[in-house]
């Protein structure tokens, strides 16, 4: 039996679904936030600071978006915050689990507390907001798809030189969650994917802030000889691909670490 083929708009179209985006306020959050709200979904974004959570949401188009502070690195509150958005939205459609808040140890002074709050954070915190979403979206027999901000740097290892001599480092512990954040997306999708429950990863290459930029222009340069396409990625270039895992235009990609980084992983 044929099914009607739908058009690019219907496809991407987000219009009635609802949207968590976990640290949304920041430099690639609010790029991916708005890329979201653009195509018509509700959102609910979450902030340590509920008053900054708050005033971004109220920025974002469209109407009936929520801002909520929201700690995960607390992770006994995650089924409370997950039911509380429920209550305020009537349902959850999507996850982008983007918040961080781990420390930036050089090699050779990083701790055990260091690998251990950020595994927390971007790892076990991450799987448990996705696993009491996923609960949610059984509960209603509804699809979803869950998405995973990892990095480059949980597939291809930096370049030493690129750091030597700034006050700039490439932190062990934030290597490590997300390599094991791309294989735990792997994982995560094909237990789901019977529940009709997509589960990807965005890995970012270099997308340094505005800050970053302008503080250190030798990183930048140094980083931009390792980058194919020679230059910074700039936080609008994944506003396509954050809306494509979140709609039907992606409903046949499940398990996949897409990385956005001009190239460098491709050397």
């Amino acid at each position: 039996m044929s099914v009607a083929e739908r058009s690019i708009q219907t496809l991407f179209d987000l219009t009635g679904r609802v949207a968590i985006v976990t640290g949304a306020a920041g430099w690639l959050g609010s790029a991916m936030s708005r890329a979201l709200a653009e195509a018509g979904a509700r959102l609910v974004v979450t902030s340590r600071e509920a008053r900054q959570a708050e005033e971004f949401a109220a920025s974002l188009p469209g109407t009936g978006h929520v801002g909520l502070g929201f700690n995960q690195g607390d992770t006994d509150t995650i089924p409370a915050f997950v039911a509380e958005v429920v209550a305020r939205t009537g349902r959850i459609d999507i996850l982008v689990n983007n918040a961080y808040g781990g420390t930036a140890p050089k090699i050779d002074t990083a701790t055990a507390e260091d690998f251990d709050q950020a595994f927390h954070t971007g790892v076990t915190a991450y799987f448990l907001l996705a696993r009491e979403v996923v609960h949610h979206l059984r509960s209603r027999k509804a699809s979803g798809s869950i998405i995973n901000i990892t990095s480059m740097y949980g597939v291809v290892a930096s370049y030493p030189d690129a750091y030597t001599d700034l006050p700039i480092n490439s932190p062990p512990n934030y290597h490590a969650l997300k390599g094991g954040l791309v294989h735990l997306t792997r994982h995560l999708a094909v237990y789901w994917a019977k529940d009709n429950v997509r589960v990807n990863a965005i890995a970012p290459g270099p997308f340094p802030t505005t800050k970053v930029r302008n503080m250190s222009p030798e990183f930048i340069g140094r980083l931009e000889q390792r980058v194919p396409m020679g230059r910074m990625g700039n936080p609008e270039e994944l506003k396509g691909l954050v809306v494509l895992l979140a709609s039907d235009a992606g409903s046949y990609i499940t398990g996949q670490n897409i990385l956005v980084d001009g190239g460098w992983t491709a050397w």
